[in-house]
């Protein structure tokens, strides 16, 4: 049997990781195929269906200007984009998990994430500031918030068309409609290899490294229910249908250390008529996530959560969750005519599930929910809200509600100018937080806490970085430079190995 390796690194999987991998390995001289699941087509993974937000740390404008050098002084001159030091982005992940993430980890990510953007930047990836959706005008200034400010040019779809081109530039193979199925370990325990299904059934490929980018198990409904629990088979997949585990599930089968919160995960409001997967032609436009405007009920027309309590940014990701868990796994994002003009561009898409409506109980006849009940519901918040504190949008306002058995602890305005506005909307699953331990150089640790020889991993695969919760961006800044780190020791551990 020929054992010789073809390629030095393998990637699996071809999403923001994934190829962030294959370029750096093949940067530092290696031969790379990446392997991806799904047909050409579909290509792209999770990150396709993503806004291509990223979060990093940053000092001012001028490290903002470095990674989009087109900036002109006019339009630098027009925005307020703070800054959000290391120090602030560490504890921002640190309150949202409860404590809980990996400090070795969070600390890589922290200190690396604006190095990281340096380095795509140079590479071919274009940023541009996220004007709609991270900022609202204040005084002719647009004023960001919540730690997210940059965006890759064309969102998700935009990033992944542009690391497919870079890839492509630089030599590297991809196979597509073959997925891995099997890590291929030699005698001394070291990953030589990789068994993929294609279209002509099964064959070894063999490496001198490997590299796990194939995302989380939120494809999967088995694993869902066996991991998160009860009702998530149920739960809508915001992306990609082929995110389903294979990856974790190769590197357990050889030893792997499971890692991270393997019950929870990250999950939104989802349009309530979503398909079950995700649409390449909305990406993530089926989301809804102005809601901390207004105020979120379900089919019995009651709260059930602090519309208010943070930014979006950070209460989003487990806010889905308390959606699956309501009746019919369905809420309503309820809104008045002060704000619509407010928001983000998602809730004006022609496939948006909503109705428009004069009056209160004429909404919710349109939504059906008990008339009655949405109705005390509203005159109940309308006569907690204070009218000494002023409503602004783009910072902490503490203008809350005083007396009510949930309260709304900041942007509470009275919902009392029509026409109203409610979307309907469930839970949409985005990825899971279990998943594989990885070392500071991004290898896969054993049930022993020994580096896997020939091993490594990136992206929504890695756990320990998430716990309950999440902040925006996190994401893809974490699949960059875990991505980066995996590609580069990968081919580091390769080009050292003699076979």
């Amino acid at each position: 049997m020929n054992n010789k390796p073809e390629y030095d690194v393998i990637v699996i999987g071809a999403g923001n990781a994934g190829l962030n991998a294959a370029i750096a390995a093949n940067e530092d001289g290696a031969k790379v195929l990446v392997l991806e699941k799904a047909p050409e087509y579909l290509k792209g993974g999770n990150t396709y269906f993503t806004g291509g937000g990223f979060r990093f740390a940053y000092n001012g404008i001028e490290d903002l200007k470095g990674l989009m050098p087109e900036m002109s002084d006019s339009e630098a001159a027009g925005v307020d984009v703070g800054s959000y030091p290391q120090d602030k982005f560490y504890s921002d992940i640190m309150r949202v998990t409860e404590g809980l993430s990996d400090p070795e980890l969070l600390q890589l990510l922290v200190s690396q994430s604006y190095p990281t953007m340096k380095w795509m930047l140079k590479n071919g990836v274009t940023f541009v500031l996220m004007y709609k959706r991270q900022a609202f005008e204040v005084d002719g200034i647009h004023k960001f918030w919540g730690g997210m400010v940059v965006e890759s040019v064309g969102a998700g779809k935009g990033l992944i068309d542009t690391l497919f081109e870079l890839a492509s530039k630089r030599g590297i193979d991809v196979l597509y409609e073959t997925g891995g199925t099997k890590l291929i370990v030699d005698q001394q325990a070291r990953v030589i290899g990789v068994t993929v299904k294609g279209s002509q059934g099964y064959k070894d490929i063999y490496c001198k490294s490997v590299v796990l980018a194939s995302g989380g198990f939120q494809a999967n409904p088995q694993w869902r229910t066996k991991y998160l629990g009860p009702t998530w088979e149920l739960a809508k997949v915001r992306g990609s249908r082929f995110d389903t585990g294979d990856g974790i599930k190769m590197a357990l089968d050889i030893g792997a250390q499971p890692y991270g919160h393997w019950s929870s995960c990250h999950s939104v409001a989802w349009d309530l008529n979503a398909p079950p997967f995700g649409d390449r032609s909305i990406a993530d436009l089926f989301q809804k996530h102005s809601y901390p405007l207004g105020l979120i009920v379900n089919v019995d027309g009651k709260r059930f959560l602090d519309e208010g309590a943070d930014f979006r940014n950070y209460t989003y990701a487990k806010y889905g969750r308390e959606i699956l868990f309501q009746p019919h796994r369905a809420a309503y994002q309820i809104f008045d005519n002060k704000v619509r003009h407010l928001l983000r561009d998602e809730y004006n898409i022609p496939q948006v599930t909503m109705y428009k409506a004069d009056t209160i109980e004429e909404l919710a006849q349109g939504l059906d929910i008990s008339p009655e009940a949405l109705a005390k519901t509203i005159q109940e918040y309308n006569q907690a809200v204070p009218d000494d504190i002023e409503f602004q949008p783009a910072i902490l306002d503490g203008k809350g509600t005083k007396g009510l058995d949930i309260e709304k602890s900041n942007w509470a305005q009275k919902i009392d100018s029509p026409p109203y506005y409610g979307y309907a909307v469930t839970c949409g699953i985005t990825f899971t937080f279990g998943g594989l331990r990885i070392s500071n150089n991004g290898q896969v640790l054993d049930l022993s806490d020994n580096p896997i020889p020939g091993l490594y991993a990136g992206g929504e695969l890695v756990g320990g970085l998430f716990y309950y919760n999440y902040a925006g961006g996190s994401g893809l800044m974490s699949g960059s430079v875990f991505g980066k780190l995996a590609g580069v020791n990968a081919a580091k551990e390769a080009m050292t190995r003699s076979d």
